[in-house]
């Protein structure tokens, strides 16, 4: 009886995100890096762009107050600074990761290998 309630619904296949539930992905520390660096770039890139917003409104409601305009023209060459650094890292980083380790995506895509492990990855 307790059988038989069970297989009303028929046979039902494990759902695929769960085929590899609980086996360790290759490189997973390395992918944890690579989302978090790209999260911090992304988050980075959305302050600018609030930041470049309000500078701007500044400029624009400042009047003719210089006080005022030079305050929001720094803040508008500080955000285009705080860009031209998250750009020139990943400049930096693929540039470093070809002349150290012949690969532009070495230091960009990091993957860590433990010891004992495989390298089939």
């Amino acid at each position: 009886m307790l059988t038989y309630i069970f297989q009303v619904f028929g046979n039902i296949p494990l759902p695929s995100a769960l085929e590899n539930f609980g086996a360790v992905e290759c490189g997973g520390i390395g992918k944890l890096l690579n989302i978090f660096i790209k999260t911090l770039i992304v988050g980075a890139s959305i302050f600018a762009l609030i930041n470049l917003i309000l500078a701007g409104y500044a400029f624009m409601s400042a009047g003719d107050d210089p006080k005022k305009i030079a305050g929001a023209w720094s803040k508008i060459w500080q955000t285009m600074l705080g860009l031209a650094v998250a750009a020139g890292s990943f400049v930096l980083a693929a540039i470093f990761g070809k002349l150290i380790f012949n690969d532009w995506n070495f230091i960009l895509t990091p993957s860590i290998i433990t010891l004992g492990e495989k390298i089939s990855c």
